[in-house]
């Protein structure tokens, strides 16, 4: 079963960061692809453990972004 845990991912001026809305989660990175690293490896380090929460094998991250036009 997968589950789809959501993300907000935004530029702080600095360094993009990220913050699930589901599970206590935070990262940063200096461009989008490396903040999208970062936060699917902190999700999965996050719910290593946590079995209960019904994931298991892999699971999707729903990230939302606000850009600039």
């Amino acid at each position: 079963m997968q589950r789809i845990i959501k993300a907000e991912i935004y530029f702080d001026g600095e360094s993009y960061c990220a913050r699930t809305l589901d599970i206590d989660v935070f990262t940063q990175g200096k461009t989008l692809d490396e903040v999208i690293k970062n936060l699917k490896e902190a999700v999965a380090l996050h719910l290593e453990d946590e079995v209960g929460y019904g994931l298991q094998g892999q699971s999707s991250i729903l990230a939302m972004m606000e850009v600039a036009v």
